[in-house]
């Protein structure tokens, strides 16, 4: 039995701190994981922009808000999900996913949650488990299914590399060069024939 595990930022939806960046003017906050491998990092980074002009979760969820798919996103998602159990598995947190989630049908969504004070800062993150993707995939493995995994991201190399099929989906041209081993597509189109595909 198989069973999908996609990325969701960049794949179904626009990168959220990028609409954020600008939407508040700070372009330093448009580094994503496309950027920087180590998501600990970025997010210490993150927090200390959003600290420093006094930014809070209220202003996020106000962006995130007015955030709609990518085109073709849902149509793509109701399709795969109509030949393939999904799991969408993000580094995002349940405080940002949520209202996404609902645009695009309430897939099964395993992410994050973020620390916030009363105030609305948010002071902090708690990782659902350390390396969240590669650690689902293999336990979903360890449970008898059969994996296939994209992602556009440095962090969704291992549950792509673990799977039995693995894709890269709109990714960077660096991370494309440094993995010519892992199939990259630009279209979901493309995506879907690679999936039926990979579950003959």
């Amino acid at each position: 039995m198989y069973i999908t595990c996609l990325d969701v930022e960049g794949v179904l939806v626009p990168e959220i701190w990028i609409a954020f960046a600008e939407a508040s003017g700070i372009p330093e906050l448009k580094r994503t994981t496309r950027d920087e491998p180590d998501y600990d990092k970025l997010m210490n980074w993150r927090l200390g922009i959003l600290k420093e002009h006094g930014l809070g979760l209220k202003e996020i969820q106000e962006t995130i808000a007015k955030i709609d798919p990518l085109p073709g996103a849902k149509e793509f998602l109701d399709e795969l999900r109509s030949f393939s159990q999904v799991i969408l598995i993000s580094d995002t947190f349940t405080q940002f996913a949520t209202p996404l989630m609902e645009k695009l049908g309430r897939p099964t969504l395993f992410c994050n949650s973020l620390e916030v004070a009363e105030n609305g800062e948010i002071t902090g993150f708690k990782m659902r488990c350390e390396k969240s993707k590669l650690t689902t995939v293999k336990a979903l493995q360890s449970m008898g299914f059969e994996t296939i995994a994209s992602g556009d991201s440095y962090n969704d190399l291992g549950m792509i590399q673990a799977s039995k099929a693995g894709f890269l989906f709109r990714s960077t041209e660096q991370i494309r060069a440094d993995h010519p081993e892992v199939p990259a597509y630009e279209e979901y189109d493309e995506l879907l024939a690679a999936i039926r595909e990979a579950m003959k």
